[in-house]
């Protein structure tokens, strides 16, 4: 088991709420069990860059209430080159670094398990932070609660002068490979109809479920889209409805980027700091190459590859279930 003395800790790729409360625990586990802690600025850029600097606990006082990430975060395309690759490990070898915490999504654990098996002296431990909850073994990633809700408080809005003009919205939420934004959240909000990446929805069967509603004199209605779905976007699909559908008028809306700000709910201010506890003390114990996640409410580790596994990521099927009972 290597002894580790030296934790660097980043985020990388999409920003996510609850990344702030769980820097704040990784550096503060890490400084009561007597370890050195560095934050890495702006992802897997930071370390090619060798943009880092030491921290102490007051570096993350009065941070658990910010979306974002105090240490930034960015897309790096060099990471994925070897140059790039070597470039980071000679920066974390000349920082006396022997593990890393990294926090992010399916593209930032890819390149945390190439480099952790190119570098195996460099123990790494992952952090699921995406608001798309699109990772295995983790029930919830970092970001998913707050994002959802914010969704949900859009919808409400929108829903409101929906129905005092009589307009069918088409609202498309964030969700390129993975609809659990859209699902739980038009579930919550009572959309008429659910468009996802996951399942296949035939442009016909949408409008002949708008035809009905318009007949049993439904006088609004919100159809939710995920940005993966596979009929071309929400314009497309508003446009090929707005051909059948004339009762309503028809408006678009696209949440966009507001889906990932804001202040971390209470759940994702818990979770972050859970798993960044949990993430330091699985470098104590000598584990790499996992991931920190929630499953029934315990914290377990999972390795990166089976995190990464998205054939066995999939939705809940009851919830899939009752999106067009309910919707009636």
């Amino acid at each position: 088991m290597q002894k580790i003395s030296k934790i660097a800790v980043l985020t990388s790729g999409g920003d996510a709420p609850g990344m702030n409360p769980c820097i704040r625990a990784v550096v503060r586990t890490a400084i009561y069990n007597g370890l050195k802690v560095v934050g890495v600025r702006q992802g897997y850029k930071g370390l090619i860059e060798n943009d880092m600097y030491e921290m102490d606990k007051r570096s993350v006082s009065n941070i658990l209430n910010l979306g974002g990430t105090i240490l930034k975060t960015a897309r790096c395309l060099p990471f994925k080159e070897d140059e790039g690759m070597v470039t980071a490990y000679q920066h974390l070898k000349e920082h006396g670094i022997d593990a890393l915490v990294v926090i992010g999504g399916d593209g930032t654990f890819t390149g945390a398990l190439r480099f952790s098996k190119k570098y195996p002296d460099i123990a790494v431990i992952g952090v699921p932070g995406t608001i798309d909850n699109d990772l295995c073994g983790s029930t919830y990633t970092l970001g998913f609660d707050t994002a959802t809700n914010t969704v949900i408080e859009a919808i409400d809005k929108i829903r409101d002068t929906a129905d005092a003009h009589d307009r069918l919205f088409f609202i498309e939420v964030m969700g390129r490979d993975s609809g659990a934004i859209a699902l739980r959240a038009g579930i919550s909000c009572g959309a008429e109809a659910i468009l996802l990446p996951e399942k296949q929805t035939a442009i016909d069967d949408l409008i002949r479920n708008l035809k009905d509603g318009s007949s049993n004199k439904k006088s609004s209605s919100i159809v939710i889209v995920a940005e993966g779905d596979k009929n071309g976007g929400v314009y497309d699909v508003a446009k090929a409805v707005q051909k059948e559908v004339k009762d309503y008028d028809i408006k678009v809306t696209i949440l966009g980027h507001l889906q990932r700000g804001g202040s971390p709910s209470s759940f994702d201010r818990i979770l972050g700091s859970r798993l960044g506890y949990a993430a330091v003390n699985a470098l104590i114990a000598g584990e790499t190459q996992k991931m920190v996640g929630l499953q029934a409410n315990h914290i377990l580790l999972t390795s990166l590859e089976e995190a990464l596994n998205h054939h066995e990521f999939k939705l809940e099927a009851d919830l899939l279930e009752m999106v067009d009972i309910l919707s009636i």
